[in-house]
């Protein structure tokens, strides 16, 4: 898959934009998907806030895991914009392309999601949301949808949602104190 150009790649799922990370809120999910939300404190205060907010929009949640983001990020999230996420066990490489479909940057509520294009372990989306409460604490809300994806993916389905657990273990302390 690594062969065909990321621009070609269309996503392996739909409806595209599902997981809404603009919304507080969370409560429809395609049928068909396995549905996952979780928000961890992250601190509190205006500084705790600038920090998280900034790593988010950079793709930090995803490279402080051990993820390459190939091209590079380049700066801030951009919605439209596809990358190879790179994850590697010593010489081993998986590349997951991705498509980013929302960006949100407001006052109290940033983050992004991206689905998953033709080739993918997986087909759907994930979402990562800095949000702050009124009483200044600062979370990350983690969404997504998955199911099993084509071809030779579908079979090893079991191993890739052990991996995903992994992962969202990391996600949920990427952001933590810095």
């Amino acid at each position: 898959m690594s062969r065909r150009r990321l621009a070609d790649l269309t996503p392996n799922y739909s409806p595209v934009g599902a997981t809404r990370p603009a919304d507080g809120h969370w409560t429809q999910a395609p049928p068909g998907f396995r549905r996952y939300e979780r928000s961890v404190l992250l601190g509190s205060g205006r500084e705790r806030w600038a920090a998280a907010a900034s790593a988010v929009l950079a793709w930090e949640v995803k490279t402080r895991s051990g993820f390459t983001v190939v091209p590079g990020p380049g700066g801030r999230v951009e919605a439209g914009a596809r990358h190879w996420l790179v994850a590697s066990l010593g010489p081993i490489s998986l590349r997951e392309p991705v498509l980013v479909v929302a960006v949100v940057d407001e006052p109290d509520r940033c983050g992004f999601s991206y689905g998953t294009l033709e080739g993918h372990p997986v087909s759907g989306e994930e979402a990562f949301i800095v949000h702050r409460a009124p009483d200044g604490g600062v979370w990350l809300t983690l969404r997504s949808l998955t199911r099993p994806g084509r071809g030779a993916w579908r079979a090893a389905f079991p191993l890739v949602l052990v991996a995903q657990r992994w992962y969202r273990r990391r996600y949920r302390r990427a952001l933590r104190g810095g």
